[in-house]
């Protein structure tokens, strides 16, 4: 039997996954196995969440600066790209302050709820072929309903400051999240509709032929439009960031946080920010599956060489970069304006494009 080049490992990582499985399950026993496993997987995600969100604090800042015609970080290493290692150092560091009469529990509660929510969705996510930490039947559904949850930690932050700067902050998101969950999740049904399963790596796989965005015609590529907004009202970014609207409400639902607290209010933003781009690029563009167009066997064969976990990252980074453009262009909306554009637009549309989508895929008319 021969044995596959090194370099393969980047192209399947299922053998790699399930040689530590049985080696650690031959050397001890199946409880202490898959504690060892989990214990693996909790730190690789450790790693992981910090480094992409130090990456995504510079890349913002940079993409920020050119558009603004300026330099952005540029002193603390080349490029200025340990600046956010620095400024992690600073907030490790920095005190942490006690804010009089707040509710101590669920102020420090608070942060924790929203970095758990974003380990739990991350964990569903398939970076490449064999590599995911849990494979759900009902993945999508199991991603929309834990990532609901970090409401409960901003409507926690909110309250527990004892601030009305932080209140009017946390209502604004709860109603923000509130009611753009609808809009998203209508997005992803109609695409559970086109796959005829919830599984993730099902979704994917059936995308080797050709990309969901592609593939379902109109109808898909209004869900992929109404899940990017939906997706950067989610995340409270530009121009949807009313709950944290620096000229109003200092920094609204964690204006009263400092220290460590804070960075993870404010790594949690780019973390969403990195999860809406994943499931985006995993429902409508193929996951880690390359570009391939129809019998172009050269063409198809050319985009095969490129490993496919650097296909997915490609892909979420080019619409991280979307988002980020939607940020810095337009204007932040006032409150009823971003209601407005929920419940008399979005989801009207969406439910219009979830029949459309039912009825192309019963008749069969889709790719």
């Amino acid at each position: 039997m021969t044995s596959e080049p090194w370099w393969k490992i980047f192209y399947d990582f299922t053998p790699f996954t399930k040689s530590i499985d049985e080696g650690l399950r031959s050397s001890m026993s199946p409880f202490w196995a898959v504690t060892t496993e989990m214990v693996i997987v909790g730190i690789l995600f450790l790693l992981f969440y910090a480094v992409v969100g130090l990456f995504l604090v510079y890349w913002e800042r940079k993409v920020c600066a050119f558009i603004q015609n300026r330099l952005g970080p540029n002193r603390i290493g080349p490029y200025g790209i340990f600046q956010t290692v620095a400024d992690l150092i600073k907030l490790l560091f920095k005190e942490l302050i006690p804010i009089k009469n707040a509710d101590s529990f669920l102020f420090n509660l608070a942060p924790y709820i929203v970095i758990i929510v974003n380990f739990m969705v991350l964990g569903a996510i398939p970076f490449g072929k064999g590599l995911h930490a849990i494979d759900f039947n009902i993945g999508i559904f199991y991603v929309i309903a834990v990532s609901s949850m970090s409401v409960i930690g901003v409507l926690l932050a909110g309250w527990s400051s004892n601030s009305k700067y932080s209140l009017i902050g946390a209502m604004r998101s709860g109603a923000m999240i509130v009611s753009y969950e609808l809009s998203l999740g209508l997005a992803l049904i109609t695409m559970v509709i086109l796959a005829g399963s919830m599984q993730l790596s099902v979704i994917v796989e059936a995308q080797r032929t050709g990309w969901f965005i592609f593939k379902g015609h109109i109808p898909a590529f209004i869900a992929f439009i109404i899940y990017i907004i939906s997706g950067t009202a989610e995340t409270n970014r530009g121009p949807f960031d009313l709950a944290e609207a620096e000229s109003e409400l200092t920094a609204g639902y964690h204006t009263e946080y400092s220290g460590m607290k804070f960075a993870f209010f404010y790594l949690a933003e780019f973390i969403n920010m990195f999860i809406v781009a994943s499931i985006a690029s995993t429902i409508f563009l193929g996951g880690w599956m390359p570009l391939h167009i129809g019998s172009w066997e050269g063409f198809n064969k050319i985009m095969d060489i490129i490993p496919p976990f650097i296909w997915y990252l490609g892909k979420t980074f080019f619409i991280i970069y979307l988002i980020m453009l939607l940020k810095w262009t337009f204007p932040r909306l006032r409150i009823d304006q971003l209601l407005t554009l929920e419940w008399k637009y979005l989801l009207p549309i969406n439910l219009v494009n979830v029949l459309i989508m039912a009825f192309l895929v019963l008749m069969g008319w889709h790719f």
